[in-house]
């Protein structure tokens, strides 16, 4: 599986430590930046990581901010995007379960870094179940469509 992460300013260290953590289990990673304190624009990096997965030039995407509500505010605005932030291990696996989530949105601020990766490896280790859940993510989609037909690539459903 291969995984994008983008950060801003505030959320360039947590990242990097994802990004070392993602890569000794194994996992290709696409780090789409940054890679400073220097103050940048979170809308950026997220629409990076929002087009590698409409582009399938990744799987999953993991974003970084101070709080992680920006990143996933401007993921969200991709469609084909479904951008969750999360700060509990419980809300990664419902993320994943009920709402087949294709981005993980985290706050750099708010998060210790133990419990960022514990967070990462539960999101990224639930399945989505399907079954009454497919109905409303099948819902979503057809907003998205309403946005753009090429939302299908991301979500890899008509």
């Amino acid at each position: 599986m291969k995984i994008a992460l983008g950060a801003d300013h505030a959320g360039y260290e947590l990242k990097d430590k994802i990004r070392e953590h993602l890569q000794q289990q194994g996992f290709q990673v696409q780090d789409e930046g940054t890679n400073s304190a220097e103050s940048v624009d979170y809308p950026d990096y997220a629409l990076r990581v929002a087009h590698d997965l409409v582009q399938q030039s990744a799987d999953r995407g993991i974003l970084v901010c101070g709080s992680g509500i920006g990143m996933a505010m401007s993921a969200n605005k991709v469609a084909g995007i479904r951008a969750a932030n999360v700060s509990s291990r419980y809300e990664a696996q419902m993320s994943r379960e009920h709402n087949d989530a294709n981005v993980l949105a985290l706050g750099a601020r708010i998060l210790k870094e133990d419990d960022a990766l514990q967070i990462v490896d539960t999101w990224l280790a639930t399945a989505f179940a399907g079954g009454r859940h497919q109905r409303r993510v099948d819902k979503m989609a057809a907003i998205d469509r309403e946005k753009s037909p090429d939302a299908e690539r991301a979500t890899g459903r008509p």
